[in-house]
């Protein structure tokens, strides 16, 4: 699976891309969309800190409440620094923001494992009022860890997520976060980090408002899915989401074997290779306690060498 699209809405409002230069468009009210600025990737006519300077002077954005970043040019080789460097600067003409998406872009414009990154929270400390931040991209990106008080939903979506920042993550003090979304991917794109780097966010310690756990697109899925088996964090949750990477029956008995499920309300693991015993097993012990599964294999394919060497795949790499 690649991404072919980009965000159709973002929280909770449509998303509207800001036309060029030459357009004539009519804007719509700047609360009712999430305002999409981007460049291109590939022999940019425009800039993107020029396309936001054009933003700034069109659009009343005292009243703009959420922001996406599309292509920035060549984002396969440098990072969006000018970007938040651009936005940080304007924090000021923007008392109204409260989501922000950095790196929206499709496969055409840049493969997600070539999207480059850089340190994203001055984001979180120029704009205290953010509520939601997602990043899309890997390479290069960090997150040291950080403080913020109002956050409630941060995704992260790469081919790989480098260790550092998952660490990052479990070691920032979000006390609101209610919905966190890690694709941790697989080492061939970056993402080295170990089960173990994800105790901090399973402990639940730093994070006493989350209701939504998604820790995907995981090449080592099933010691994911045995670290979740005993987590602390687990108890509390609505949704478990441990979709779009290698879970085998190793990762679905462990997920059997540990504290009870039966109090989510959504256990996702599409994309998988669990056996039909398994997947039984997982059905007659949660459905009747109202879980809502989603086990759709989709294309969750296996290859096999010559030599019997079984492949598997995660849903997003490249």
């Amino acid at each position: 699976m690649t991404i072919g699209d980009h965000l159709h809405a973002f929280h909770g409002l449509p998303a509207f891309t800001f036309p060029g230069p030459e357009a004539k468009a009519e804007l719509p009210a700047p609360d009712s969309v999430a305002w999409r600025i981007t460049s291109d990737t590939y022999d940019a006519d425009e800039k993107w800190v020029t396309a936001f300077a054009r933003f700034l002077d069109a659009v009343d954005t005292t009243g703009v409440r959420a922001l996406v970043v599309g292509a920035w040019e060549e984002a396969y080789e440098d990072g969006p620094s000018a970007v938040v460097e651009a936005l940080v600067a304007a924090r000021d003409r923007l008392p109204a923001l409260r989501a922000l998406f950095l790196g929206d872009m499709v496969m055409e414009e840049c493969e997600i494992s070539w999207i480059n990154q850089t340190d994203v929270t001055p984001l979180l400390t120029a704009f205290p009022a953010l509520e939601e931040l997602g990043v899309r991209g890997g390479t290069e990106l960090r997150f040291p860890a950080v403080r913020h008080d109002a956050l409630r939903r941060l995704t992260m979506e790469a081919g790989g997520l480098p260790a550092d920042v998952v660490r990052g993550v479990g070691a920032s003090d979000l006390p609101a976060l209610e919905h966190l979304d890690l694709w941790l991917g697989t080492p061939d794109y970056g993402g080295d980090s170990e089960a173990s780097d994800l105790e901090p966010i399973l402990s639940g310690a730093r994070l006493p408002r989350l209701r939504h756990l998604a820790l995907r697109n995981s090449e080592m899925q099933d010691a994911v899915a045995a670290a979740v088996a005993s987590a602390p964090v687990v108890a509390r949750l609505e949704t478990l989401d441990l979709s779009m990477g290698v879970l085998t029956d190793e990762g679905a008995a462990a997920l059997l074997g540990g504290q009870p499920l039966t109090h989510l309300k959504k256990l996702d693991l599409h994309h998988h290779y669990i056996g039909e015993p398994l997947l039984e097993r997982l059905r007659r012990t949660l459905e009747p306690a109202g879980v809502e599964l989603d086990l759709d294999r989709g294309d969750a394919e296996e290859d096999q060498d010559g030599d019997g060497t079984v492949w598997r795949y995660v849903a997003v790499g490249e």
